[in-house]
């Protein structure tokens, strides 16, 4: 069972993401917070899974609360659902250590889909959000990362969402291999998650 807390100030949308989710199988909404501080409050009490948190909030603003989510004994998995998709809160959500990046408008199926794939231990991002990501490499010079060519192919592998169990068959080699090469490239780009590293390797001019 994913424990999942929803962080919104609107109470409109917490509430319908509370009513959206609690049926679901497998997740299990454990706590509703109007504002960042209330849910890192929440947060050390309560054994999380996933942080649904939107950014634009009074007080403490998503993009800044998330290191001190992370920084838990043990860390939820930092799903953002936002209505803006500007580079600034994008960008800056991903390096703050965000796995996901959804935004409002999104279908309930697809809520869910983003929930699990980032509990799992991979990333989402919105088809729009993707875009832009991997739009910031165009125009830009391919810079030396250090990464062989094996790497790159896992990370344009990682940019399409495609968890390790997947990507291991595509290139005929063991999950086992892939996840050192998903390490390799972490190291190399000075990413912490996946979705981090291909935003770090689209503003890079990698993919």
């Amino acid at each position: 069972m994913i424990r999942v807390l929803i962080v919104d100030d609107h109470p409109i949308v917490r509430d319908g993401l509370v009513a959206v989710l609690q049926d679901q199988p497998e997740l299990q909404v454990v706590g509703a917070a109007a504002s960042a501080g209330e849910a890192l409050a929440l947060a050390e009490r309560l054994q999380l899974g996933v942080v649904l948190l939107d950014l634009e909030m009074p007080g403490l603003d998503g993009i800044a609360a998330i290191p001190r989510f992370l920084a838990a004994a043990s860390p939820p998995r930092i799903l953002v659902f936002s209505a803006y998709d500007a580079d600034e809160q994008v960008f800056g959500a991903i390096r703050a250590g965000a796995a996901g990046y959804l935004l409002k408008g999104a279908e309930a199926a697809e809520i869910v889909r983003a929930i699990h794939a980032v509990h799992a231990g991979g990333s989402y991002l919105a088809p729009r959000v993707a875009s832009r990501v991997l739009g910031a490499a165009t125009g830009k010079r391919r810079v030396a990362s250090g990464l062989s060519p094996r790497e790159l192919e896992v990370l344009r592998l990682l940019a399409q969402g495609l968890p390790t169990k997947q990507i291991a068959p595509s290139l005929g080699i063991a999950e086992r291999t892939v996840k050192f090469h998903v390490s390799s490239i972490f190291a190399k780009l000075g990413a912490s998650n996946r979705a981090q590293a291909v935003a770090l390797a689209a503003q890079q001019g990698l993919l």
